[in-house]
């Protein structure tokens, strides 16, 4: 854990691994496959950050990202070495807002939940106390896959459903 000066900010190391995915910042070869899904209106009905041009995507995704103002990471496939989603991270002190989102290819293979699993355990170790997720109310996939994490509703702020996770200190 990189601790800075004051006790209660952290800053989230941005690479982890789970049993078939790298999260890991973005690189030059992954924005041909994030653009293909990313521009899928029919797929991001529920998403911001799409239907940008190839330069927009790449002044976003290939910069070093702050956490503190909110980062994209790439989700890969292990074996095939290929984007196959990706990962939003913000942090606010210790509380981490994420947002996710998979190609529709290797939508309902479980990859979202094993990745957003790891994640929780990697941000409890980091000194992290909270995740929290907004999810437009449409969008019962994902919600379920936020309850089925052991997320809970917390209230609705600008039109989104938020939901929250207490993390447990390893």
């Amino acid at each position: 854990m990189t601790k800075m000066n004051k006790p209660e900010q952290y800053i989230v190391q941005l690479k982890f691994e789970t049993a078939r995915c790298s999260i890991r910042p973005f690189q030059e070869d992954d924005i041909d496959r994030f653009m293909a899904y990313r521009n899928d209106m029919d797929w991001m009905k529920y998403q911001d950050f799409k239907g940008l041009s190839t330069q927009a995507y790449r002044e976003v995704l290939l910069c070093t990202g702050d956490i503190k103002k909110g980062v994209q990471l790439a989700v890969t496939d292990k074996q095939a070495k290929t984007l196959i989603g990706d990962l939003y991270l913000k942090q606010d002190n210790n509380v981490c807002w994420i947002g996710y989102t998979i190609a529709p290819g290797k939508a309902r293979q479980g990859y979202m939940y094993e990745v957003v699993s790891a994640l929780i355990s990697h941000m409890a170790f980091q000194g992290i106390d909270e995740i929290k997720a907004g999810v437009a109310s449409e969008n019962i996939a994902s919600i379920s896959l936020l309850e089925k994490l052991g997320f809970t509703f917390a209230g609705t702020e600008g039109g989104e459903k938020i939901f929250t996770r207490v993390l447990v200190k390893p």
